[in-house]
């Protein structure tokens, strides 16, 4: 098939916003395959959601009212694709900014006729900020975030109290959080981070066993065989705390 070599559409706002926040992402030239690019040509209208600035209606979104399940940073969708099968009874929202992971997606998508899946390719931040209502999240699922090691780039892990505490606004009261990390001092930053946060509460004392429902890619069964640690951490939301009695005389 001869494809066009033009770069694939991207699903993002059409301009700036104007936000000052700290991406969790830099623009990386990362090589697409042709048949992920043609994934994008030819699935992206079905299974995107556009950015835009106000809440959207999830359940209109997915065509059924169902719970749903936000992956921020899915990567090439291998662990996305298995959830998203297991549980068909949830929605699976994933934001992803990069266009290979996105066709990636895209073709599982399609190659297992799965419809539990919608995707947005644009700044997780902002589809937080922007597009999730408070309260409507179920769960959210971050995986093997970018650790940025060097110190002088701490400051854009996404795991910083300032998203939590917009993470947490956006989850309903009992719904889960779950991040894992194959490395320890980011680990630790997480654990420190999500235990300050005041809406969140601690499945366990500190990390979490890997729960079923995350299956272990070859990625992370290649680092296990290496002795590489992976660490869990899964944290539900507080109920909303109600406000104090008035006092009587």
């Amino acid at each position: 098939m001869n494809l066009s070599k033009s770069p694939p559409p991207v699903v993002t706002a059409q301009t700036p916003s104007g936000s000052t926040h700290i991406r969790s992402f830099v623009h990386r030239r990362a090589h697409i395959t042709p048949s992920q690019e043609q994934a994008i040509a030819e699935w992206l209208p079905r299974w995107s959601i556009r950015y835009q600035d106000t809440p959207i209606d999830l359940a209109a979104a997915f065509g059924r009212p169902a719970p749903v399940i936000l992956e921020i940073g899915f990567g090439m969708g291998e662990t996305t694709q298995k959830i998203a099968q297991a549980r068909p009874g949830d929605n699976f929202l994933g934001v992803e900014v990069f266009n290979a992971g996105v066709g990636a997606l895209l073709k599982r998508i399609h190659e297992n006729a799965l419809d539990n899946i919608r995707i947005i390719q644009h700044d997780a931040v902002e589809v937080l900020r922007d597009m999730i209502a408070p309260g409507s999240l179920a769960g959210v699922h971050i995986y093997f975030p970018d650790p940025w090691p060097k110190k002088r780039h701490h400051k854009r892990r996404l795991i910083q109290p300032a998203f939590i505490e917009l993470l947490a606004s956006r989850m309903a009261p009992g719904a889960y959080l779950h991040c894992a990390t194959d490395w320890e001092h980011y680990a630790q930053q997480m654990l420190e981070v999500l235990s300050a946060a005041p809406l969140l509460r601690n499945t366990c004392a500190d990390y979490a066993p890997r729960p079923d429902y995350r299956p272990l890619t070859k990625f992370e069964n290649r680092g296990l065989r290496l002795g590489h640690g992976v660490w869990d951490l899964i944290f539900t939301r507080r109920a909303a705390q109600a406000a104090p009695a008035p006092e009587t005389a």
